[in-house]
């Protein structure tokens, strides 16, 4: 019986103001490498720490690839917060985060660095709906970590069977959760991946957990 419930959050609640900010950071920095293994480099690099400005963030990620810290940041900070704050919330998750809350403990996890989404939680008042967050930049750890999901797993006092992760990513939420045991569905509002367990919209959750 599913107990709670796994909400990633760019991409399966709230839609990013830009488009994909981390292709747009690979492509500005001019990193020659696959997206798979830039964008885990990236989000280790960037949202395994709180650092003091963004600006901290993106010259660690250019410490990362060996740049220079002059490369481009201020176009990067820029783009970064943009990205929050033209972001867009899905028409259906008030709705379905209401009714979900009333059966189920509802839990928020996201790679993330500490500014952008905080400030998103805030601008749709998103924050109220969870029992409590597991971020990235607070854990040390980023989604595809062996322990991120068995830490949750741990700290909920809860079995893999008893949750459900729900995310728009195959890489960073449907293998790892897979991997610890845990049922994922798929968020694929466009229609070009394959999962056994898919939705289009959150309004079609419901009858798979």
């Amino acid at each position: 019986m599913t107990k709670v419930i796994l909400f990633d959050f760019w991409g399966t609640l709230v839609e990013n103001g830009v488009w994909s900010p981390t292709k747009q950071v690979q492509h500005t920095l001019r990193v020659d490498l696959p997206f798979s293994e830039f964008v885990v480099r990236l989000e280790q690099a960037m949202m395994t720490k709180q650092f003091p400005t963004l600006i901290d963030a993106f010259k660690a990620v250019c410490h990362e690839f060996n740049l220079s810290e002059e490369s481009d940041i201020d176009y990067l900070v820029g783009m970064w917060n943009r990205s929050w704050m033209l972001s867009t919330m899905y028409p259906e998750v008030k709705e379905t985060l209401e009714k979900l809350s009333k059966t189920h403990r509802l839990i928020l996890i996201s790679n993330t660095d500490s500014f952008s989404l905080n400030r998103a939680l805030d601008k749709f008042n998103l924050a109220p709906y969870f029992e409590k967050m597991f971020l990235s930049y607070e854990m040390g750890i980023i989604k595809t970590h062996k322990d991120f999901f068995t830490t949750i797993l741990d700290q909920l006092k809860i079995k893999p069977e008893e949750c459900v992760m729900v995310g728009d990513s195959i890489q960073s939420d449907i293998e790892p959760a897979t991997v610890a045991g845990i049922k994922a569905i798929l968020v694929d509002r466009k229609g070009r991946r394959d999962h056994s367990n898919k939705i289009a919209s959150l309004t079609e959750l419901e009858i798979l957990i």
